[in-house]
């Protein structure tokens, strides 16, 4: 069989139980989908070199020609296979050597039965390419690690269930268990094997560690005895080796006495001490990344179309999960909220800013450029990877009140037409099919020139600054990116570099036993790097205080802000130093000046004080999440005089008062009601949105006045009734209940409220009894009626045929409405299927068409079916709320049924699509050509 090259893939299909004639082109890590005979009878259709020994392959890159980036900017290949396979993660030492994991045994552990590897790559000469790769470490632990750090001598690996440390005693590049140490950090982290586990760590510029995992959770226990429940409804998902029972452990106090959701950022001392959980409810952030002023942005996966980049507001949640980590973001669905908006919950109190969402993709790794060899231009750029869309995004950050106004560039990209392969939400390339039977799906791919390959292969894994300076990008090279599933059979890999045209690489050296070698390596570009410096610097005290403080006027303000950290831990003159910095007049320096005092003290609010009328939101913010673990007779006057000047309009800046005060937040609102006049009605525009934000119980007799104020708007009322909603207590629930009995116009918006609190965060209230009473549940309720979705006969049309039509968008407009019973689309119809707007722009025209035809062949995340078997008999089909006693489902036309345990015969997954087919709606070949023609105008 000969090899059929991935730009050149034929349609094909495997099925688990009848294997066609048809020509096969079979990965390395396709046969994940099937069971083990299966996946042994794919493996013998390989050539016997293939099925022994990996690679035998040619390896192939995607030429730096087909890069498109800055004109002063040129990208050559630094590394590639061979001398690497399938990075996942890579990072570089001092001396400018890159360290890679490699992920070959990803999802078929058979390629390599030695395990993975982490690769050492260097260029010796200095002619701007790798020249020598050497093996680090193989081992059979290795399961396609995610996540690696190089400080000095010690290597950190994100090996689930393991944050591993791997020290090469003897510096000869080469882990010997004889002479070099292996050492558990930290452990109890899901899953191997997934996208969605454990990340990298990188270091901050307070000299602490930082690293993210995905939605897979994780239980563990910091060094210092804190044990941390990183929990939620996302379990065995996927696939991968779950450890760890994380559906048991979501809504679990955790030992620092709060709750958390799986997805999640940790900041800890590098020994692994003091570890706190600062951000939450991420679906799949694979890596975070901190600027030297120690704000905190970051890339998260999406149910498409939701993806984003964001600054992540400390002690705050994503919002992908509730925030008692029961339950998906979509069942809270609001209708009328935009889908990327409501992914994140940004209309609930607990969530921070969503920052750019922009749509289907597949984040990976992220950095920061604060100096080196790019043009001045791109100090303080944020770069993401985004492999499903073949770029590396750019932006620069812009100070926001309380948070950062984000605009994206495409920094480096392969695919500027935009005509998208092999991503979840591209439908184009690969299905990991409906039902378990379909395995891979191929699509004919645009002839390309002999010998070129795709330039849409190319799959950026990782991006991070050298000490040479240059931007560097690693390469998964892939024509399937997302869904757990690949089509390079020669698991090949490249690192490209960006630098100026021209551009020779040099690295600094430097000696970090001397004050001048650890201010040197504190000022190199690369991350990791200058942690070394840090930590020598705040090993010398006092005695490096003298050269740290001329750093404060070093005209990069970035290089000038990582002197500001070292400050407090300089002896008694440092911490002067740095709380005379709270008095400066740029409100940038003020803000680091408190971060690094924060580091340092067991009492913040001694400088919250000082700063709580701060003209700058973004300082306010930071003071108020500064209390958090503060008293409060200390902490609460703090904050109510930061409340008289927050900007509600400012999502970050609210929350951080609700965050500030923690388990103060009754205290909190009791404090603000004091200060604002007697009648709820006569409420300041802060006193009312913060009362919603803070969601306490000791608000409910107020708010129930709110909302049945006549004098008050019916806006005014109804934010009355929501604010009631978040409060996280039964007289909130006793109250809206007696809302929706009663008789003013707020009855209905309190009785939607309330079925939708009953069985979910008021939940452990018990509220059948109120729920019977309104009518809204019968325990002997009749059998429900069944409403099942019919399964989609074979299609009668092709989509060639449909392309080979002209569509008129105005007939397509019309024909749209069809889709209204299930689709939000204008003003008209209901989202109770994925939001439409913008998605066939997100698509190739095949990839639409084949969605209408054949809907069961890609179904959107988030969106899958479940079946609910009726003891009367028949079925009901639709978006399952929740499992049992009741039973909850959404069915089409996003009608909600509450079944009684004793209707429920079995619940299951759905196999194929809620979505009925072009033929089941009666649409003809050229009505579907119309959707296209409209739809790629929507």
């Amino acid at each position: 069989m000969k090899r059929a090259k991935i730009g050149h893939f034929r349609f094909i299909a495997f099925y688990e139980e009848n294997w066609g004639s048809c020509e096969v082109s079979l990965s390395h890590m396709d046969a994940h989908h099937l069971p083990l005979a299966a996946a042994a009878t794919a493996l013998s259709l390989l050539s016997p070199a293939m099925a022994q020994k990996f690679p035998d392959l040619p390896a192939e890159h995607v030429s730096v020609q087909d890069f498109v980036t800055d004109e002063d900017l040129e990208v050559t290949l630094w590394a590639a296979s061979p001398e690497l396979y399938n990075p996942t993660n890579m990072d570089v030492d001092q001396h400018g050597r890159i360290w890679v994991t490699e992920g070959v045994n990803y999802r078929w552990k058979k390629s390599r039965p030695e395990g993975d590897r982490i690769m050492v790559l260097e260029d010796t000469d200095g002619d701007g390419k790798a020249d020598q790769s050497s093996v680090f470490l193989q081992d059979q632990e290795l399961k396609c690690p995610l996540g690696i750090a190089v400080f000095d001598n010690r290597v950190v690996i994100s090996q689930p269930p393991h944050l591993l440390i791997y020290t090469d005693v003897d510096r000869d590049l080469v882990f010997n268990p004889k002479t070099d140490r292996r050492e558990v950090l930290l452990t109890g982290f899901n899953a191997a094997q997934h996208d969605h586990s454990l990340h990298s760590v990188t270091a901050g510029p307070d000299g602490k560690w930082y690293f993210n995992g995905g939605n897979c959770g994780a239980v563990f226990t910091d060094q210092s005895g804190k044990t941390f429940y990183l929990g939620g409804p996302y379990y065995k998902s996927g696939g991968g080796e779950w450890p760890v029972d994380t559906l048991s452990a979501a809504g679990k106090v955790s030992d620092d006495g709060y709750i958390w959701a799986s997805g999640f950022t940790v900041r800890m001392n590098p020994d692994g001490t003091e570890a706190e959980i600062i951000g939450q409810g991420y679906r799949n952030s694979y890596e975070n990344i901190n600027d030297s002023f120690g704000n905190l942005f970051q890339s998260d996966n999406d149910d498409p179309p939701a993806c984003r980049n964001s600054y992540v507001l400390e002690y705050g949640s994503a919002g992908y999960f509730t925030e008692d980590a029961k339950r998906f973001y979509y069942q809270e669905w609001r209708n009328g909220m935009a889908h990327g908006l409501m992914h994140w919950r940004q209309g609930d109190p607990d969530t921070f800013d969503a920052g750019d969402i922009y749509g289907g993709g597949s984040p990976t790794g992220v950095a920061i450029y604060e100096n080196g060899a790019l043009p001045d231009r791109y100090i303080g750029t944020y770069f993401a990877c985004e492999p499903g869309k073949n770029r590396v995004f750019s932006y620069q950050p812009k100070a926001k009140g309380a948070s950062f106004e984000m605009k994206r560039h495409d920094f480096l990209d392969s695919n500027p037409e935009g005509n998208f392969l092999g991503a979840d939400f591209s439908k184009l390339g690969v299905d990991a099919g409906a039902g378990g039977k379909k395995m891979v799906i191929g699509v004919e791919q645009p002839e390309l020139s002999q010998g070129k390959v795709d330039p849409r292969l190319f799959r950026p894994s990782d991006v991070m600054v050298g000490p040479d300076g240059a931007l560097y990008v690693a390469d998964w090279f892939d024509g399937r990116v997302g869904g757990h599933a690949t089509l390079d059979e020669s698991a090949s890999g490249a690192i490209y570099r960006i630098a100026p045209k021209g551009f020779q690489p040099k690295i600094p050296q430097f000696d970090l036993a001397s004050t001048e070698g650890a201010v040197k390596a504190l000022r190199s570009p690369a991350n990791n790097v200058r942690w070394l410096g840090f930590m020598a610097l705040k090993k010398k005290g006092a005695e490096a205080l003298p050269a740290v403080k001329k750093l404060l006027s070093d005209p990069n303000q970035w290089i000038a802000a990582r002197a500001i950290w070292l400050l407090p831990h300089l002896g008694a003159e440092g911490l002067q130093e740095a709380e005379g910095l709270l008095r400066h007049e740029n409100w940038e320096r003020r803000l680091v000046a408190l971060r690094s005092l924060r580091r340092v003290t067991a009492d913040p609010a001694k400088y919250a004080r000082r700063l709580q009328t701060d003209p700058s939101e973004a300082v306010r913010r930071d003071v108020a999440l500064s209390l958090r673990h503060s008293p409060e007779s200390t902490a609460v006057p703090i904050l109510l005089e930061l409340a008289r000047r927050v900007d509600i309009s400012d999502k970050n800046a609210v929350l951080a008062l609700r965050i500030g005060a923690g388990k103060k937040r009754s205290a909190f609102w009791k404090a603000i009601r004091e200060d604002v006049p007697r009648e709820p009605a006569n409420w300041p525009a802060w006193m009312v949105r913060l009362t919603w934000s803070l969601g306490v119980g000791e608000a409910v007799p107020d708010l129930v006045a709110r909302a049945t104020d006549q004098s008050l708007g019916r806006e005014e009322r109804l934010f009355a009734v929501e604010s009631l909603a978040f409060v996280d207590d039964r007289r909130a629930a006793v109250a809206m209940a007696r809302l929706a009995e009663g008789d003013s116009e707020m009855r209905r918006p309190a009785e939607s409220w309330f079925g939708r609190r009953a069985f979910g965060a008021w939940e452990k209230f018990e509220l059948l009894e109120e729920m019977e009473r309104l009518g809204l549940y019968d325990p002997n309720a009749p059998a429900p009626v069944p409403m099942e979705v019919p399964p989609a006969p074979e299609p009668s049309f092709a989509v060639p045929e449909v392309l080979a039509l002209s569509g008129s968008a105005e007939a397509g407009q019309t024909t749209a409405l069809r889709c209204v019973m299930c689709h939000k689309i204008g003003e008209h119809g209901i989202p109770y299927g994925p939001d439409l707007k913008g998605w066939a722009k997100r698509q190739t025209p095949e990839a639409f068409v084949q969605a209408l035809i054949d809907p069961s062949a890609d179904i959107a995340h988030g969106f899958e079916g479940a079946a609910v078997e009726l003891k009367s008999g028949g079925e009901i089909h639709g978006r399952l709320e929740r499992w049992d006693n009741p039973t909850i489902i959404k069915a089409t036309g996003a009608q909600r049924q509450i079944i009684p345990p004793k209707s429920v015969k079995k619940v299951r997954p759905m196999k194929r699509s809620l979505m009925l087919s072009a033929d089941q709606l009666g649409l003809t070949a050229q009505d579907v050509a119309d959707l296209l023609a409209w739809f790629q105008t929507y």
